[in-house]
């Protein structure tokens, strides 16, 4: 069996990698720095508990590995300190690569984010559109994508990225709070959420990894892989409460009016180490515009996403409910 590895385990993306890859016959080796959260991987897979920056934990979890998925990344939390998105962002990659060509890995996948685009000019953003990261997390993962990118080719190893748009379905929790907003008919919309939002269904975004780990030829390269399409804001949120048997929201709020208030929270919270109810980013949901082409992915890759948002959206809510999280 070919060897793999895969950084960042229990995450949200990397939880759904490590099951592919033991499905299609790999050996996993998982890197995970919460001892609990990994004693939930599947009991085939080898463990390495540790810091990303830890290049002795990561030089054993690469060991024999022909790849590397370095999914680690920090979550994203209003009160988090800049020195947290510097030091797994940044350092954790760069660590990454030195202990994957140590250990003689041929091809590192690095995921990316679209979040390196920030708020997207001209509907679909591609690969070579300009960089314009709007926060301190998109700043850094443009900072470890340049790093990673750089790497390719040194002493041997191929490097390809990912650029993952927003990725959603069974086992996130990251869109749970908008979903049960709308189940309890309390959420609303802000602004006129004209602009676009090009959602991602994990299983399509497994795949996309997969293929860039497989095609030959590529190192090098980066790649947007996401749903088949995007959607105006508003039709996106009426889809999301379609899925959970909600009317679609109609109370509207003035963007300036959430902005100012979430500037407001932050500004108390965050010095008093606190999560404020309210952030920024979540504000800029409502406004930014996320439309990209998956043109190149297609082309070379041979992606071809396979959920369209409506069924993924249903299983989302079909694994919320099972989990009891709609209560």
């Amino acid at each position: 069996m070919t060897k793999v590895a895969v950084t960042g385990a229990t995450g949200f993306l990397g939880s759904h990698l490590v099951d592919r890859l033991l499905h299609e016959g790999y050996e996993v080796s998982a890197h995970a720095r919460d001892p609990e959260k990994a004693k939930m991987l599947d009991k085939r897979v080898s463990v390495f508990i540790g810091d990303i920056c830890n290049s002795d934990v990561l030089a054993e979890a690469f060991s024999g590995c022909e790849w590397v998925f370095h999914t680690v990344s920090n979550f994203r939390t209003a009160s988090g300190t800049p020195e947290s998105y510097q030091k797994i962002n940044v350092k954790g990659t760069e660590t990454a690569l030195q202990a994957a060509r140590e250990a003689g890995v041929k091809r590192f996948i690095h995921c990316s984010t679209i979040g390196v685009h920030g708020d997207v000019a001209e509907s679909p953003a591609t690969e070579t559109s300009p960089f314009n990261p709007g926060d301190l997390y998109q700043e850094t993962k443009l900072e470890a994508e340049r790093l990673a990118l750089a790497a390719a080719g040194q002493e041997g190893m191929e490097v390809v990225v990912v650029r993952p748009c927003s990725m959603y379905g069974p086992g996130d929790l990251r869109m749970l709070k908008m979903f049960r907003m709308l189940s309890k008919k309390t959420f609303f919309k802000v602004g006129p959420c004209r602009e676009n939002f090009h959602a991602a269904y994990i299983d399509d975004v497994v795949d996309g990894f997969m293929r860039a780990a497989e095609v030959p030829g590529i190192s090098g390269e980066v790649y947007i892989v996401g749903g088949s399409r995007y959607h105006p804001l508003d039709e996106y949120i009426d889809t999301a409460a379609a899925a959970v048997g909600a009317p679609r929201p109609l109370l509207r709020l003035p963007y300036w009016l959430l902005f100012s208030a979430a500037w407001g929270c932050e500004k108390i919270f965050v010095p008093l180490g606190k999560e404020p109810p309210l952030h920024i980013r979540r504000v800029r949901f409502f406004k930014n515009n996320r439309a990209f082409s998956i043109d190149k992915a297609r082309r070379v890759l041979g992606y071809t996403p396979q959920v369209e948002l409506e069924q993924g959206m249903r299983q989302t809510v079909d694994w919320y409910r099972e989990k009891g999280l709609l209560d």
